[in-house]
């Protein structure tokens, strides 16, 4: 079984001072495929954003795959030209850095991932919320968890890097691994078929939990399908 490994550089969701959140992404990285049965070495990293500009990635707004996909192709065009206007508006290269400001259309990668692996870095502080969807589909959750982030009766106070949008199967992290605010978040994402895998500084969150199609639970997850960083408004 192969398993496509990726690692995401440096992340980090924040929350300025003006009521807006900002997601900052740097180094992207993409490694080689690793077979897991024979254990053959991945070759040397290359990267997966160029660093200048957003070539490779498009504008997705949270919007049902299976409508998008019984869309007439103008239709679809044009709700493609709509999202990619807002992540222009919204998204920013500044230095050697992706940065978000708390809005518009989710970055959305042009390449479609099977079994993949994931590594980031991110940072956050009081009163963030994001997350990341896998294969197009909501999401290992990153968020303030904190009693004054004023989400605790979602589930906050269990921490982040849970399958958040999950019913039947586990939602919630295994342990509360979250760093204050201010700290680097290190986070590994392993997706195989229907089932993930996560760590937080290396302490488990999610043990091969099924990750449900959010978009419609009477099907299997999606084979194949984008990564997405998603926005998440304002304060």
């Amino acid at each position: 079984m192969g398993l496509w490994a990726w690692s995401l550089g440096t992340c980090f969701f924040e929350l300025s001072q003006k009521p807006a959140a900002f997601m900052r992404v740097h180094a992207l990285v993409l490694f080689a495929a690793v077979d897991l049965v024979a254990q053959t070495p991945a070759l040397a990293p290359k990267p997966l954003w160029n660093g200048r500009d957003l070539a490779g990635w498009h504008g997705q707004r949270h919007f049902d795959p299976y409508k998008l996909a019984a869309m007439t192709p103008d239709k679809r065009a044009a709700m493609r030209a709509e999202d990619d206007a807002t992540m222009r508006q919204h998204w920013r290269v500044d230095g050697a850095e992706l940065v978000n400001d708390g809005d518009g259309a989710y970055l959305t990668s042009d390449v479609d991932f099977g079994d993949a692996e994931f590594q980031l870095s991110y940072k956050t502080v009081a009163l963030a919320d994001s997350g990341i969807y896998l294969r197009g589909c909501p999401q290992v959750q990153i968020w303030d968890t904190t009693e004054a982030g004023g989400k605790w009766k979602l589930g906050a106070d269990k921490g982040s890097g849970g399958l958040w949008n999950n019913e039947k199967h586990p939602r919630m992290p295994l342990v509360l691994a979250d760093r204050p605010f201010g700290e680097w978040n290190e986070l590994r994402i392993v997706h195989v078929g229907e089932r993930v895998w996560v760590w937080l500084h290396g302490k488990q969150t999610v043990d091969g939990a099924v990750m449900e199609n959010y978009w419609d639970r009477q099907r299997p997850l999606p084979a194949t399908g984008p990564l997405q960083l998603q926005t998440h408004g304002g304060a």
